[in-house]
């Protein structure tokens, strides 16, 4: 069955499993091997500790299901934002789109400037949750690898893409109102 047209929920977990934050819904607009690609509009985010919000802007999220990021793409007056996160591949199980957030991040800018993020809350959950040697280096690895994307303007960090897809979610979302 394709989940293209669908309406999932996205479940984010810290390494330890406990329930990180939760966004009540994003459409589906392409499920194939390599990725999972949803857009939202004012999505409901409820926190793990219960604090709810709503998104500001409409967003194209690309979760990669081979590799270790996820990319949420926010759609503002003044161009793309890119905000990647550091996670686990991702995957689908029980309509529920779910990854493990590893806190580093890295933003990019409509004007093209990177800022790495969180890289203390990443050096305290490295020693909270204990995610070992091997498992540091494959995220340090990814965090260099999607920097070097940003860089070079490669997928996901693609701005035309981007507005494909969310013209595709317009176009799709017209059709569930």
């Amino acid at each position: 069955m394709s989940l293209v047209g669908r309406w999932l929920a996205i479940q984010s977990y810290k390494h330890d499993g406990t329930l990180h934050r939760c966004w009540d819904r994003g459409l589906v607009l392409e499920n194939n091997d390599d990725f999972i690609i949803v857009a939202t509009k004012k999505a409901k985010v409820t926190e793990s500790n219960g604090r709810k919000w709503h998104t500001k802007e409409p967003a194209v999220t690309i979760f990669s299901k081979k590799e270790w990021w996820n990319v949420i793409c926010m759609i503002k007056n003044d161009g793309i934002c890119y905000y990647c996160n550091i996670a686990s591949p991702s995957i689908i199980h029980d309509y529920l789109i779910k990854y493990i957030d590893y806190d580093l991040d890295a933003k990019l800018f409509p004007d093209k400037t990177i800022r790495i993020l969180d890289e203390k809350e990443y050096s305290h959950h490295k020693d909270r949750y204990g995610y070992g040697d091997d498992l540091d280096v494959v995220l340090n690895y990814q965090m260099k690898t999607d920097v070097e994307k940003m860089k070079n303007n490669t997928y996901p960090f693609v701005d035309d893409k981007i507005k494909r897809y969310f013209d595709k979610f317009l176009e799709m979302n017209k059709k569930h109102e």
